[in-house]
């Protein structure tokens, strides 16, 4: 295969890697038996509203419910309201959805059953501030954390201990209902209480951790924001709290299984596939550096894994923003990727997030491939000056090598493969 081919490979690895995590293929097997009482659904996140068309399709009995995903990402259901919201910053409409999904779990008995519907985004769109803590508020902050560098664990926490809804109390809220969340994971290692906050799942952070992680990131406002924490108050709910003790997780997909698509794809196109990591985590331009810096070992020798190969990984890389251009992680990630290799002509690869938007913007990532540098020359484009101002999309933009899908109603987080081809 000639390095004119990997750009076909690459999409088709990335596309079998979404496709591994459709709700419409990993919920209904995990679906559990319907109660003796009544049947609530209800969620958050980027592939709510496809989780719960699957569950419609599959379930046995009568439901009824409520589920918030971003806006353009919903999908037509009967019995479950689909509320559309903002993300990554919160708005009304996600405060005013989830002030319904909390009434509409309270109050049940030991023979109802809450769906509840998981994936990433939930955090930003299941935002119920606590009380004395403005929306405004809670806006001005996340738009602070998101251009801070904070990982998403840390993120999470902060927003858990800012919530009415996060961090276990609303699967406190519906005791003594037994509830079963059905979760697609987004985050590095899978843990339950930070997909979406974890929602109906144990706390293990404390007000103070919240705290520790403004001051680490240098964030001194809001000050209304400063001082809930700094109060304390009621603590989240916290392993071994009896009013969990009916809530329970069911994982539907995760990033390993994402790589794991790829993988397949890979070796159906003669290439080895060498599986990095699904929770790598980090500035996107320094792990940028750390898959250069492999992908030259195997190029030069043959090093962890011989040529014609493919490098995967996942995780959620992070991007301090200090410039003014357009771009989120993954177009980040690969304009550091093209200064680092420097137009290597055997080395190709792509860069996406699997729910189709990277950051705020329209495209999911980019492709890179040997010639990036130099038509990037020609239209006198200076990658490292692009990437100081973080702009990944204008550069990607400028050499029509974006990729766009629009949302694909799904979410394993984001998904890298480096192709190194033979000599």
């Amino acid at each position: 295969m000639s390095t004119a081919d990997f750009r076909p490979a690459l999409r088709e690895m990335f596309d079998a890697a979404v496709a591994a995590a459709s709700p419409a293929v990993r919920l209904p097997p995990c679906l559990p038996a319907p109660p003796r009482g009544r049947t609530v659904v209800v969620g958050a996140g980027k592939a709510a509203a496809a989780m719960a068309q699957a569950t419609e399709r599959h379930w046995p009995g009568p439901l009824s419910g409520l589920v918030i995903t971003r806006y353009d990402h919903g999908a037509d259901c009967r019995a479950i309201e689909v509320v559309e919201a903002a993300h990554p910053v919160p708005d009304a409409a996600g405060r005013d959805a989830a002030a319904r999904i909390l009434a509409m779990v309270r109050g049940l008995g030991e023979d109802d059953l809450v769906l509840c519907l998981i994936s990433g985004g939930g955090s930003s769109l299941l935002t119920l501030p606590a009380e004395g803590v403005a929306l405004a508020d809670k806006q001005a902050l996340n738009k602070a954390l998101l251009r801070s560098g904070a990982t998403i664990a840390e993120i999470n926490c902060v927003r858990k201990h800012l919530s009415a809804i996060k961090g276990g109390r609303l699967a406190a809220a519906a005791w003594p209902a037994r509830v079963v969340a059905l979760s697609i994971s987004d985050v590095p290692g899978d843990d339950p209480s930070v997909i979406a906050s974890g929602p109906t799942v144990a706390d293990p952070t404390t007000f103070g951790d919240a705290l520790a992680v403004l001051r680490r990131y240098g964030i001194h406002e809001p000050q209304s924001v400063l001082a809930h924490l700094a109060a304390g108050g009621d603590e989240t709910p916290k392993p071994g709290d009896p009013a969990l003790a009916r809530s329970e997780v069911v994982m539907l997909a995760t990033p390993q299984d994402a790589l794991e698509a790829a993988a397949a794809v890979a070796r159906a196109h003669g290439l080895v596939p060498l599986i990095l990591g699904n929770a790598i985590e980090g500035e996107a331009r320094d792990v940028a550096l750390m898959h250069a810096g492999i992908a030259r070992q195997v190029a030069r020798y043959g090093q962890p894994v011989a040529p014609p190969c493919v490098l995967l990984s996942g995780g959620e890389t992070t991007v301090s923003v200090r410039g003014k251009g357009r771009g989120g992680r993954n177009a980040e990630f690969l304009l550091a990727l093209a200064v680092a290799l420097d137009g290597h002509p055997r080395i190709s690869a792509i860069a996406c997030d699997t729910d189709g938007i990277d950051g705020t913007e329209d495209n999911c990532g980019a492709v890179l491939v040997p010639d990036t540098l130099a038509r990037a020359a020609a239209l006198s484009l200076r990658p490292r000056d692009a990437l100081a101002d973080n702009d990944g999309y204008g550069f990607f933009q400028a050499l029509g090598d974006l990729i766009v899908t629009g949302p694909t109603r799904t979410n394993v987080n984001d998904f890298r493969a480096i192709v190194i081809g033979a000599e």
